[in-house]
């Protein structure tokens, strides 16, 4: 063999080495950031590695998963407070073991009863801002976990909300993507006076790895504890409150926080090649995800090829015509007589269907008629040795919420009344003591009445979006959980909103890295507007239940910084 013969076999040989080691995983798909955590006692995932294991702690010393699930998002409400907090709403759906039953939480708040409709007509506003008073609704937080305790916890609330007070008062680092959103943030809160000092101290936001201290948000967590949710609807944070509402011209009074309650619904669910796929009702945003399930079981989706161009078309126009529905009909079903049970019917979804055209992109499609974001949030699942399930996710709307900072109580009231409509004729008009459109969804998944997956995917608009994508990865192209949260994701926005917004135009297509060129081509050509950008296509957690061996999987992805623990 001459040299120039010998150097190419060592060369081919070389870039066999390279083909086969330097970018094949061992397992799992190529886009898989991890593998999966494999438990067999108990489970928490949340978006924050220190209030997972804040999880872990309570379940370890002997609390169940609501307890565990209400410790973890009260340390999320001190160390991720760019979407969460205790001055905004939750929901949360719970599977309780003993008695083989689910059941639906919705702790979202209502408008002021002394604002109404003829302020924003007089101040000529056609949306309703996203910061300032007008945009509050009384936040449902802290009432949500008092029910959800009372329900079922096991722990005395001093010991659950103990580790977020320690926390806040002793500090804890920055990780990475939540310093982003928090440095991101603080110029458009710039006038807010309160919240400079709380979230930017000496007018600079705290960076990755700066250690940050809440002590005004760990007094308030202490009084909660000690004497329980009406310290903050009928005592000192309420009165607090409404004082503070009172000087920055807000319309809060006691009446809203002492007339607050929660409400425990019934989920509502749908049949998805086998699996029962579970939300919750209006006035959140969770029936579209099972309206379009109802619509997509009649595609052979396998065949399509995952992430395909007829996939995605496929996708992207059933979400077209169900955004359109969300946009006329959800709203709280308190002040409206809404079509819920036809909305998700196999009937209406075939009448629904005659306006998908399989090689080309709607440009304008009418809501229907039944016969009878810029959001941020936190979403935690909890699962504990008895198999008790909880899918909770928690939100002050957009990032930090209004930017009102009550004094000296160390958080912020969220924005969620923005998502109003201001148009009389609107069933999600603006109505004093009414709740607004919400996004915030928990989930979860049954086969054979048990829960076999917990999960949810957090981002405004994007959540049932991102739901039915992470359930499609699981059921039709048998992924692992971890797999089918990381696989790359699309986002569509432009459909018409609850508060109003329209686009008409067909709206835009945003695809992540890893969808070939092919396939981008392909879309466009058959009329869909493609674009890209960095975010927005949300962040998942999810917890699958294995009881032929007796195990929990967990997994959370690297679209945000938390991480699945169990034990």
């Amino acid at each position: 063999m001459s040299i120039k013969e010998s150097f190419l076999v060592i060369v081919f040989f070389l870039l066999f080495l390279t083909t086969v080691f330097a970018a094949d995983r061992i397992t799992g798909k190529m886009f898989a950031t991890r593998s999966e955590v494999i438990a067999q006692n108990g489970m928490v995932a949340s978006s924050h590695p220190l209030a997972t294991q804040i999880g872990i702690d309570i379940l370890k010393k002997g609390g169940n998963a609501i307890d565990a699930a209400i410790a973890v998002n009260a340390a999320l409400g001190l160390m991720e407070p760019t979407g969460s907090g205790i001055g905004g709403d939750l929901f949360a759906i719970v599977w309780d073991n003993k008695t083989q039953k689910m059941n639906g939480l919705n702790a979202s708040g209502r408008s002021p009863r002394a604002l109404s409709l003829n302020v924003f007509k007089e101040k000529g506003l056609k949306y309703i801002p996203l910061d300032g008073p007008l945009s509050w609704s009384v936040p449902g937080c802290v009432d949500g976990w008092f029910e959800l305790h009372k329900k079922f916890g096991r722990l005395p609330m001093e010991t659950i909300l103990a580790p977020a007070i320690k926390y806040a008062r002793e500090g804890f680092p920055l990780t990475e993507l939540i310093a982003y959103y928090w440095e991101s943030s603080v110029h458009h809160y710039k006038d807010f006076e309160n919240f400079q000092t709380l979230y930017a101290p000496g007018g600079v936001a705290p960076r990755k790895g700066d250690i940050f201290k809440n002590p005004q948000l760990a007094d308030t967590l202490a009084l909660i504890a000690k004497k329980g949710r009406d310290v903050y609807y009928k005592g000192e944070i309420a009165n607090k409150i409404v004082e503070y509402s009172k000087k920055v011209g807000g319309y809060f009074t006691m009446e809203d926080f002492e007339t607050h309650r929660s409400e425990w619904v019934e989920p509502l669910g749908t049949n998805y090649r086998g699996y029962d796929v579970w939300e919750l009702p209006p006035n959140g945003q969770g029936i579209a995800v099972l309206q379009m399930l109802t619509m997509l079981k009649k595609f052979d989706l396998k065949n399509m090829g995952h992430n395909s161009a007829a996939y995605l078309h496929t996708l992207l126009e059933i979400k077209k015509i169900v955004y359109e529905d969300r946009a006329k009909f959800y709203s709280d079903p308190a002040f409206n007589r809404l079509p819920i049970a036809e909305l998700i019917s196999e009937d209406y979804a075939a009448k629904r269907l005659e306006l998908f055209n399989p090689k080309r992109a709607n440009r304008k499609i009418p809501g229907g008629d039944p016969k009878l974001e810029h959001g941020d949030t936190v979403y935690l699942t909890v699962v504990d040795k008895d198999r008790n399930a909880v899918s909770l996710i928690q939100s002050n709307y957009s990032g930090f919420g209004s930017g009102n900072v009550p004094d000296g109580l160390g958080f912020g009231i969220q924005d969620r009344g923005s998502l109003f409509n201001l148009d009389e004729n609107h069933l999600n008009c603006f109505e004093p003591g009414k709740r607004p459109f919400h996004t915030i969804i928990p989930a979860m998944m049954t086969k054979d009445g048990k829960p076999v997956f917990t999960f949810g995917v957090m981002g405004g608009s994007m959540q049932p979006q991102g739901h039915v994508q992470v359930l499609l990865n699981i059921i039709d192209f048998e992924m692992g959980i971890q797999e089918a949260g990381d696989a790359p994701r699309f986002r569509h926005s432009g459909s018409s909103q609850p508060t109003g917004e329209t686009m008409g135009d067909g709206g835009t297509v945003y695809l992540e890295s890893g969808i070939s060129s092919q396939v981008i081509q392909e879309l466009l050509g058959r009329g869909h507007r493609i674009s890209s950008a960095r975010g927005g296509y949300g962040g998942y957690q999810g917890i699958w239940i294995d009881y032929q061996k007796e195990i929990l999987i967990g997994a959370s992805e690297s679209r945000k910084d938390g991480c699945a623990i169990g034990y």
